[in-house]
């Protein structure tokens, strides 16, 4: 039984996953994997976007948001595993998959290992690239510091490179709904996810085997994955197109999302252009079977 609506508690695996199901039963399946350290709320425009179409579905990753945080240390593989629990839970075969930085690793993980179960890939404002020596220790004093001085100050740290310069002016009910997402995660879960991130393997030299549509979104003023960054993943993927979101830092979907959902719906129209031609005909179709029917009667009356 599928159970429709927000903040729905699942068990997985012993597990409490909290997530959001939305739009027509029958329908393609969208999957939207939340960034660091944030939740399911910030894909809110894109799910109003997609619903009437598509069968759309965000999740609080573990020790996000209201999912409950488990016993087992943190890491990308950990994360894919509950992506594909979750999938099997709800019975979905195949799904496209849509994450942004962090959300963009295990997307990047999942169609390494299951690739059966991916039907497209949206990444964005991501890399495939493991962290440096450098990058690592940065996480790791990242860790020692909200031990030392807690969430609020990392919070306000960490917001200034999620937007763009020019956000700051103007987004600022945004940028505080970003902050609530990540003071509101705990530190235990805070920092259990930057030891995942540092320990990640890189993913660059698997691109070549992806063989699904894939769209590459970012931010054009993105300084944690740049749109160097995203260049290499396409040039890297055979079947993937790229798009720098002007006006926009790391979180594109949220400081651009005109920009953004005109993309996204493009993209996931031309994927799964033969399904919802199947089930929304359009109106020329209505109105033919209209004509139809109605010369069926006139014929009828001429007898």
């Amino acid at each position: 039984m599928r159970y429709f609506g927000q903040n729905i508690k699942l068990i997985v695996n012993d597990l409490v996953v909290s997530y959001t199901d939305q739009g027509p039963d029958e329908s393609p399946v969208i999957i939207f994997i939340h960034g660091f350290p944030l939740n399911k709320s910030m894909w809110d425009n894109q799910v109003e976007l997609l619903k009437d179409n598509f069968r759309v579905i965000t999740y609080d990753i573990r020790g996000h948001g209201e999912s409950d945080a488990g016993n087992d240390a943190f890491t990308i593989d950990l994360f894919v595993l509950d992506l594909i629990n979750l999938m099997n839970s709800l019975k979905i075969d195949k799904a496209s998959l849509c994450g942004l930085s962090m959300g963009g690793y295990i997307a990047l993980n999942a169609i390494k290992n299951y690739p059966e179960r991916i039907k497209s890939l949206v990444l964005c404002d991501t890399n495939c690239f493991a962290d440096s020596a450098e990058a690592k220790e940065k996480r790791m004093k990242t860790v020692e510091n909200i031990i030392k001085d807690g969430v609020n100050k990392y919070a306000d740290l960490s917001i200034k490179n999620l937007f763009s310069i020019g956000s700051f002016s103007k987004m600022t009910a945004e940028i505080a709904s970003v902050k609530e997402m990540i003071v509101n995660t705990s530190e235990l879960a805070l920092c259990s996810t930057l030891i995942a991130l540092s320990s990640r393997l890189e993913t660059c030299s698997k691109l070549v085997d992806i063989n699904v549509p894939v769209l590459i979104l970012v931010g054009k003023e993105d300084i944690l994955s740049p749109p160097d960054a995203a260049n290499i993943m396409h040039e890297k993927i055979k079947n993937s197109s790229l798009q720098v979101i002007e006006n926009a830092g790391h979180l594109s979907n949220i400081e651009n999302p005109d920009v953004f959902n005109q993309h996204l719906n493009a993209f996931f129209n031309s994927v799964y252009k033969e399904q919802l031609t199947i089930r929304n005909p359009g109106v020329n179709s209505i109105f033919k079977d209209l004509r139809d029917k109605l010369n069926v009667l006139f014929s009828f009356k001429s007898i």
